[in-house]
């Protein structure tokens, strides 16, 4: 961050100090200006830090510098001119550089007139010492080369982000195929069996099991997940499927399966990114999920704290956990630290003192957007 700083000013203060001592050495003609060519000869050279943010700017002032020692008489080369010629050409403002060199051509002659010659042709020959054509071309010529080197660069990279974006979306169709030709026929049958043995028994009189309604609802919301997937795999839709407001949902299908849930949501409601929405969600319904499957627990509560600058979700069962009880992480529970840590929020999972296990996740929002 600081480098690029440090360099400048290491530049500018040489190539003050180069043309100081060149002043300093040099045989000039008794003048009252000596003290205002020195001052010249330090602006101009330490203009050349800013020549990265305003390079027209330094062009301008290195410039009038040169023109001002050389008709102060200082025979000093216009070196400060040159690197502002190479900032600016770098920069791109090639007009702009083209116009100012061409007057600075003109006026140096009559700089070193004013300084005290008489004789144009040693006037010229001053002035020609001090700004060769030859040094402007180069130092214009190793701009436009960097400027293009740097723009080839560019594109390189936005052509390597084309390509891998182009992959990525490859990949998702793909992804999204084998999904539906692996997953949506069994999902289907898995329906229809339920939604007919319900059916049926309903036909007949009979009560329904509710382990047959949990399966019939279950079948209907993985269609319902699974389609949301396919959309969002084959659209690159970042439009969540479920969010916040849809939690409980997930605790209501809870209670169907025989586990007594509470939902607590303590704050005010700012504005989620879909992200964090999508990712609460998640959390929620794979800790219930996993409660149901190997807690043993008779009563689960959620609470859901809104904050300014984060939002922060606690799922804790009864379950029969301990501390000494040491949790096998699965597949679930991966992705739910993967999901928060994608987010750069933070995730514990682990068994209470008390007895039973707890999730507890924060994630940070950001209110600046």
């Amino acid at each position: 961050m600081f480098r690029p700083a440090i360099r400048d000013w290491a530049i500018a203060v040489g190539v003050a100090a180069a043309l100081l001592v060149t002043g300093l050495s040099e045989q000039r003609p008794a003048t009252d200006y000596g003290l205002l060519g020195y001052a010249l000869l330090a602006s101009g050279s330490l203009a050349l830090v800013a020549r990265r943010r305003a390079p027209v700017a330094v062009l301008a002032v290195t410039g009038l510098c040169a023109v001002g020692y050389q008709a102060a008489g200082f025979d000093v080369p216009a070196v400060a001119y040159l690197f502002a010629v190479y900032a600016a050409v770098r920069a791109g403002h090639r007009t702009a550089t083209v116009a100012a060199s061409v007057i600075m051509l003109a006026v140096l002659p009559l700089a070193a007139l004013a300084s005290g010659l008489h004789d144009t042709g040693e006037a010229f020959a001053q002035a020609r010492g001090a700004l060769e054509l030859a040094w402007l071309v180069a130092a214009g010529a190793a701009g436009e080369a960097l400027r293009q080197a740097e723009r080839r660069a560019d594109e390189a990279e936005r052509t390597r982000e084309e390509t891998a974006r182009r992959r990525a979306d490859e990949e998702r169709l793909r992804i999204a195929r084998e999904l539906h030709d692996s997953l949506t026929h069994q999902i289907s049958v898995i329906k229809v069996q339920a939604e007919v043995a319900v059916h049926v028994a309903r036909r007949r009189g009979e009560q329904v099991p509710q382990a047959l309604l949990a399966i019939q609802e279950a079948g209907r919301e993985a269609s319902r997940e699974l389609r949301a997937t396919l959309e969002a795999l084959r659209d690159d839709d970042t439009a969540p499927p479920r969010g916040l407001d849809h939690v409980p949902e997930l605790l209501e299908r809870a209670r169907t399966l025989g586990l007594d849930t509470t939902l607590t949501i303590e704050g005010q409601r700012y504005d989620v990114p879909a992200a964090v929405e999508r990712t609460v969600y998640r959390i929620v319904q794979e800790s219930l999920t996993n409660i149901a499957r190997h807690a043993h627990a008779t009563t689960a509560s959620v609470r859901i704290d809104c904050r300014p600058d984060a939002l922060a979700i606690r799922i804790d069962d009864d379950g029969k956990a301990t501390p000494d009880t040491v949790p096998t992480p699965g597949v679930g529970l991966l992705g739910m630290r993967e999901r928060v840590t994608a987010l750069g929020g933070r995730l514990r999972a682990e068994p209470r003192s008390e007895g039973g296990f707890t999730v507890q996740a924060e994630l940070p929002v950001d209110q600046t957007s």
